[in-house]
């Protein structure tokens, strides 16, 4: 959540960034209203419970005939002490219901716009001219099914459109990229995590995913857990209802998870092959910060998952994500999407979003120094979101004769593994 603080002195930066998001812009007035409200309240209460106190010192050096009307008021302030308090509680309820409606506040050199609407940055490696090749490159998924990697049609009959198997060498395949990723995470600082899949309200709604995101997720009502869209969710929520020394900071984490997303909305888009699906893995980057360094951490993380894609031989591009498609968590968040030659087009592989306060506000999660006590920043990064790197690799690796040379960053992962070849029928 964002601080009141700034919502009261700078009331017209929250609009504009409402209106960048393409959100509702009387959300923030209504919030305005609603903060004055519960402050009133509870000075209101306060005020009553100061009198109340005052009447009760009175009451045992009263004499008789002052005692029975010091009663009765008495008896009064009870009553309008329990309405005040029962108002000042509904208040404080609908300012934090609203507050919660409220996105981030976007960085002020986000462009403004919707999907399309993004900034390309930096573009990295060589698109491969196929042509010039001699053949015409096949999908992910013809490879994948020649190589014994991808089982699509097993993948629907036992769990319906949109899942998979991973066979023979796609299943070692993923174990490579995963193992290689830890192991570039863990020397760049970070601790390796295996994070939990089911998480309480509190932690999905704390990261900001039970607001406009809320339909891609998995709830599981009975128990009232969430299945996690990204292990982003447990990790923000590890240091939860926290204080954390300054001079621990920065604590960074490296979490390997299994991700669940519906995907709706998305009906007829990216139906073929594994590019867009319910269930995959992910290694994700996240960091707590200083907020003083949050800038300079979110390009750390950008850099980070350049320096993965380029090891992969992957050419892609850096984007600026523009302001309607951030998310409510994010203040800006960079994309880096690899060519998918099949495509024709760059498609996203890996994200670095800073949060800035916003979920540690929301989980509790401060830091100390001396004897102050403030919001920490909580920063994530994809570093490898398993199912599209294998498409971008089979695609951009492939041979004329259906194999697929493998990048030497994985090669030491794949047992030494140069090619990926065809199996026989």
């Amino acid at each position: 959540m964002i601080d009141l603080r700034l919502l009261r002195e700078d009331p017209d930066r929250v609009r504009a960034s409402q209106r960048a998001r393409g959100e509702d812009v009387a959300l923030v007035d209504a919030l305005l209203s609603a903060d004055e409200l519960r402050r009133s309240s509870g000075v209101r209460f306060d005020e009553l419970r100061s009198e109340q106190k005052s009447l009760g010192k009175l009451i045992p050096r009263a004499t008789p005939e002052e005692r029975s009307e010091l009663l009765k008021k008495a008896e009064q302030l009870k009553a309008e002490v329990k309405s005040a308090d029962a108002a000042q509680d509904e208040a404080d309820a609908e300012a934090k219901r609203l507050l919660l409606l409220l996105g981030n506040i976007v960085h002020e050199d986000v462009p403004v716009g919707g999907e399309e609407d993004f900034v390309v940055l930096e573009t990295h490696g060589t698109i491969r001219d196929f042509g010039a090749e001699g053949f015409e490159p096949k999908d992910h998924l013809e490879l994948g099914e020649a190589l014994g990697a991808i089982d699509m049609e097993r993948g629907a009959k036992v769990s319906g459109s949109r899942f998979y198997y991973l066979t023979g060498i796609g299943a070692l395949l993923e174990l490579a990229l995963v193992n290689a990723a830890i192991a570039q995470a863990t020397e760049a600082g970070f601790v390796p995590m295996l994070t939990p899949a089911l998480v309480r309200p509190r932690a999905m709604e704390g990261t900001g995913f039970l607001g406009q995101a809320a339909e891609n997720v998995y709830h599981l009502e009975k128990d009232d857990y969430y299945l996690v869209g990204t292990s982003e969710v447990p990790l923000a929520a590890y240091h939860m209802d926290e204080i954390i020394d300054a001079d621990k900071l920065p604590l960074r984490y490296a979490g390997y998870s299994p991700c669940f997303r519906r995907e709706a909305g998305t009906y007829g888009k990216d139906t073929r092959g594994i590019f867009r699906v319910h269930q995959f893995d992910k290694v994700e980057m996240f960091s707590y910060v200083d907020p003083a360094d949050a800038e300079a951490e979110h390009r750390r993380l950008l850099d980070w998952e350049k320096q993965w894609l380029t090891g992969l031989e992957l050419p892609f591009q850096v984007i600026d994500v523009a302001t309607g498609d951030l998310g409510a968590s994010a203040s800006r968040k960079f994309d880096c999407e690899a060519w998918i030659p099949t495509q024709g087009k760059y498609r996203e592989l890996t994200s670095a979003s800073n949060c800035d306060g916003f979920q540690a506000r929301r989980l509790s999660v401060r830091m100390r120094e001396g004897k102050k006590v403030t919001p920490l920043a909580t920063l994530n990064g994809t570093l490898c979101a398993v199912p599209r790197t294998i498409v971008a690799i089979l695609e951009n690796h492939q041979l004329p004769d259906g194999s697929v040379r493998v990048p030497e960053l994985l090669r030491p992962y794949l047992g030494g593994r140069e090619l990926l070849e065809p199996v026989s029928k």
